[in-house]
């Protein structure tokens, strides 16, 4: 059994592969026009199929009547001539198109092999009549479903069966010397080359109709497989907004605790200071140090998810642009003077005025000056802004350079990633938990601007901060993951 299942498989394949092969012949007389389109395509294909086999089928009958015919004569060298003149139809699609107009030639041709024989041979009682039958099988598979064509074709052959049967009650028939039973093996063979032609303009008919349905089917599951989609997405946001809320919710309950450690040990750190005690002194300060640091993480968290859910609104105000940079870099001098490190400003009172969330702006800032004094050891950090940009679309570019010991340039496409850590050549981790940078990052977006970083290892890092001379008021974040695919 499992060998007949693996010839039938071959066969099957060596089908196909057949099947392949034709419709790579017939496509290849398909002009771009027609192969745009799937109707006009597949009616294109039907109309090549019956000229390229057609003629093979279409032959047998003056074959037929070469052999029984005692005086062949001229109309079957005529007859031969016309049918075998259908294989010019592919090659003259293929040059100049115009299918309608070739379909029509087409149906004529047809018509006049037809009426050709018949007149010859036997009039209306000729064996060859039942390929008549054909003429309205063509209509309807190159003409498709046009009512305006169909009709034009049933006048064709209509004006052409009348001057058929004109001409044969007008001019005498000729003497036809062929044999009775000649005549009925020419029907026979007629019969059976029509009738294998009718079959063969099905089967590719069926073909082109069990295509349309595997089409469907495929469109099916992939409408399907939309929707399931679509209500992943759904149960996807929904179980976004439920973190989200969870950690807004937690987030606020860590709060409540925290900031009565940081209070009580601030209280009790005065009053070491204050008594001289030393010992007690120095764990509180690690006390209250590591309260601050936990605060700080659950505030990163809590931005994070607010901007994420779309729930944080931005509230602008106009500034002086200089001043308030000025001002939000200032707020660093302290941490980089503590390591020896040179605080150097260039902002020129020529950046104007802009209209900004100070907050959320001194907020992304502050994260990335932060990082700049905690990963440099020696030498500077500059700050500096340009604004630039046409009138209309006027951006305020914000420089912040460092001489850290940089970071390798793999890691620069994964920096702004939540969670996301990489090593300097100190071995210390850039961007302590990895929630600054994101934060940073999803800030500046969330004002319509954003971040971009440099760095070689050993060299130090450029971060630029480009952000809108006027920020929006409020942004969702569907809108800003649109803006961020874009």
């Amino acid at each position: 059994m499992r060998i007949l299942g693996l010839v039938g498989a071959e066969n099957m394949a060596a089908t196909k592969q057949r099947g392949s092969l034709i419709d790579r012949v017939i496509d290849w007389f398909i002009p771009p026009e027609l192969k745009a389109e799937r109707e006009k395509r597949q009616l294109a294909r039907m109309f090549l199929i019956s000229h390229v086999l057609g003629p093979f089928l279409g032959n047998v009958v003056p074959g037929a009547l070469y052999f029984l015919d005692p005086t062949p004569g001229y109309p079957v060298a005529v007859l031969a001539t016309s049918i075998t003149g259908f294989w010019v139809f592919p090659f003259l699609l293929k040059a100049f198109g115009r299918y309608n107009l070739l379909s029509f030639i087409s149906v004529q041709n047809l018509i006049f092999c037809i009426l050709w024989s018949c007149y010859y041979y036997g009039g209306v009682t000729s064996p060859t009549l039942p390929w008549v039958l054909t003429i309205p099988l063509l209509t309807f598979c190159y003409l498709g479903p046009s009512p305006k064509l169909r009709l034009l074709a049933f006048a064709q052959f209509g004006l052409n069966a009348l001057a058929f049967v004109g001409i044969y009650h007008l001019f005498k028939t000729p003497l036809d010397d062929t044999p009775r039973e000649a005549l009925q093996g020419l029907g026979i063979v007629s019969t059976l080359a029509c009738l294998a032609y009718v079959a063969m303009m099905a089967l590719y008919y069926r073909r082109i109709l069990d295509s349309g349905v595997e089409l469907e089917a495929e469109m099916r599951g992939h409408m399907a497989t939309a929707a399931q989609l679509r209500r992943s997405t759904a149960e996807a946001e929904r179980a976004s907004a439920a973190k989200a809320e969870f950690v807004a919710s937690m987030s606020h309950e860590l709060r409540t605790p925290l900031n009565a450690v940081i209070g009580y040990s601030q209280m009790l750190l005065e009053e070491a200071e204050d008594t001289n005690d030393e010992a007690s002194a120095t764990d509180l300060h690690k006390i209250h140090g590591a309260g601050q640091h936990l605060l700080r993480l659950v505030n990163e968290v809590l931005d994070l998810s607010k901007i994420e859910a779309g729930k944080m609104e931005l509230a602008p105000q106009e500034l002086s642009a200089s001043e308030f940079l000025a001002l939000a870099a200032e707020r660093h001098r302290a941490p980089a003077e503590a390591k020896s490190l040179t605080l150097r400003l260039d902002l020129p009172p020529s950046l104007g005025f802009v209209f900004w969330d100070a907050d959320r702006v001194t907020q992304a800032l502050g994260q990335i000056i932060e990082n700049a004094v905690k990963f440099t050891d020696a030498g500077e950090i500059d700050v500096s802004a340009v604004r630039t940009g046409d009138p209309d679309e006027e951006t305020v570019v914000i420089t912040v350079c460092d001489t850290g010991a940089g970071m390798p340039a793999e890691m620069l496409p994964r920096l702004f990633e939540k969670f996301t850590v990489a090593e300097d050549a100190s071995a210390s981790k850039y961007g302590d938990a990895g929630l600054g940078l994101a934060l940073a990052m999803a800030l500046c977006r969330l004002m319509g601007g954003d971040i971009s970083a440099e760095s070689q290892l050993g060299q130090g890092s450029r971060f630029r901060l480009a952000l809108p001379v006027r920020a929006p008021l409020a942004r969702t974040a569907e809108a800003d993951a649109e803006r961020q695919a874009a």
